[in-house]
């Protein structure tokens, strides 16, 4: 599936060794390396996963032991990007700067290309983008969750790329609140597609720096992810999902 997402055009992988020490990062460089020279690896630092759960791992030498981490499994010399993922949105305290101070030297050393952050406020956006350079944002973001709105716009206004983590909601199954919506199932009715189609272009219109990567272990459901890029969402439809999760 990697290697056919590759040949789709998708040029933006994210991973992590939370999702499972060495699991994924195996599986891309098993499936793609070498790789190819346009696609961007983006990796996140800061929890690691201990019996199933996270759990913060985000001093500064855990933080560069992370990052050292990646380059090993994944068998490259710099990522395109590291996010520092917090375990919860706060404030820009001191802790926070040598997380940030962590971040930013490994970039000038040449490990990672850029800086990203994860799960962050408001407060810490504007903090660290004030202080350096900032690619990208991942945050929790979805039709039925817009609590992320400010960080959006905030990212939008700046140039950063908003990347929305759990796009098509949690939690998965039958509890989502955005694929089970009426409203969402209704809508693609109409349109003629399908659910998560009309989820995934409700991201891409909000704003032209939205990333979206919404995970997937079926080629089928891989390219109907990519098929929602093409999907119009007309005035009606815009109007109808701005009731989903309100």
């Amino acid at each position: 599936m990697l290697r056919a997402a590759v040949t789709a055009g998708i040029d933006h992988i994210d991973t992590a060794q939370y999702y499972g020490p060495d699991v994924v990062n195996d599986l891309i460089r098993e499936a793609l390396y070498p790789y190819p020279g346009e696609l961007a690896i983006v990796s996140k630092v800061g929890v690691f996963r201990d019996a199933g759960a996270g759990n913060p791992h985000d001093d500064a030498r855990q933080l560069r032991a992370g990052i050292e981490d990646n380059l090993r499994s994944l068998r490259v010399d710099q990522l395109a990007a590291v996010n520092l993922r917090l375990p919860s949105p706060g404030r820009a305290d001191a802790r926070f700067d040598d997380q940030l101070a962590a971040m930013v030297q490994a970039r000038d050393e040449g490990l990672i290309a850029g800086v990203g952050l994860s799960n962050v406020s408001l407060e810490q956006l504007r903090h660290a983008a004030d202080g350096t350079e900032i690619v990208c944002v991942q945050n929790l973001f979805h039709l039925a969750d817009r609590g992320s709105t400010p960080v959006l716009a905030e990212c939008t206004r700046r140039g950063i790329a908003f990347v929305p983590f759990c796009p098509l909601g949690l939690p998965r199954g039958p509890a989502n609140p955005v694929l089970t919506s009426p409203v969402v199932i209704r809508t693609a009715a109409r349109l003629g597609v399908t659910p998560p189609q009309v989820a995934l272009q409700w991201l891409l219109q909000l704003a032209p720096n939205v990333l979206l990567i919404p995970g997937t272990g079926s080629t089928v459901h891989l390219l109907e992810n990519l098929a929602a890029e093409h999907v119009a969402l007309d005035d009606e439809a815009v109007r109808e999902l701005a009731s989903v999760g309100a």
